[in-house]
């Protein structure tokens, strides 16, 4: 199902030319009214959930919500959240978490989702597994299928060309299909089952909404 609505702050008049942090934030601040006061928030990594975890702070700052506990996905974000006075807590202490609000690499029909581009994907997976709800935010160029089975794939390297490593002390392959994935879950679970994997980037059946926002403004996609 999809619904339009327009979020706050409005889209700019069609003269102006919106970009793509512009879209960014108008997702997020949409997403944000699904928080209520007294949540456990799961809080997402990159830079579209860094707009997400300003506006929580905002609307604390101003009273407008109260109560919150935020459950960071990456060190990043627990950095960013400490800095806006966000009570913070771990998944250990809060195993039921009543909403998580993340982005996404790329979003399939079925909102599967491509995440990891950030490397927090694992602790990600973990908070939104968790979550009775969980909000995607993105602009409307995530709006692709699993791009280019033929596949090769790369460690992730730095750019000194030292491996990568996660913030769970990981290693990541990204993987580079030559044709879309047509059964999400087969690949899922293919890649799970090598050995040494730890998780996979494929987030499927996890999301309760997908929110974009393109230049006829902000879109809301539901199961």
């Amino acid at each position: 199902m999809s619904i339009k609505a327009l979020s706050y702050p409005s889209p700019s008049p069609p003269s102006t030319i919106l970009t793509q942090n512009d879209l960014k934030k108008l997702a997020a601040y949409k997403a944000v009214e699904y928080v209520s006061s007294g949540m456990v928030l799961g809080l997402g990594t990159g830079s579209t959930a860094t707009f997400v975890v300003s506006r929580i702070g905002e609307l604390l700052k101003l009273g407008e919500l109260k109560d919150i506990v935020g459950v960071p996905t990456s060190k990043r974000t627990q950095e960013q959240a400490a800095s806006l006075d966000i009570p913070l807590s771990v998944l250990d202490d809060n195993p039921s978490i009543d909403l998580a609000i993340d982005g996404a690499d790329e979003v399939d029909p079925y909102l599967n989702l491509v995440k990891g581009r950030g490397g927090a994907l694992l602790r990600e997976k973990m908070v939104e597994a968790a979550s009775a709800k969980f909000v995607v935010v993105v602009d409307d160029t995530k709006l692709e299928m699993l791009k280019e089975q033929g596949v090769e794939a790369k460690l992730r390297v730095e750019g000194d060309g030292k491996p990568y490593v996660t913030d769970n002390l990981n290693y990541i392959v990204d993987l580079y299909f030559k044709t879309p994935i047509l059964d999400a879950g087969a690949a899922g679970k293919e890649i799970s089952a090598l050995k040494g994997v730890v998780e996979h980037g494929l987030f499927l059946d996890m999301a309760t909404a997908v929110i974009i926002a393109g230049k006829d403004g902000v879109s809301v996609k539901r199961k």
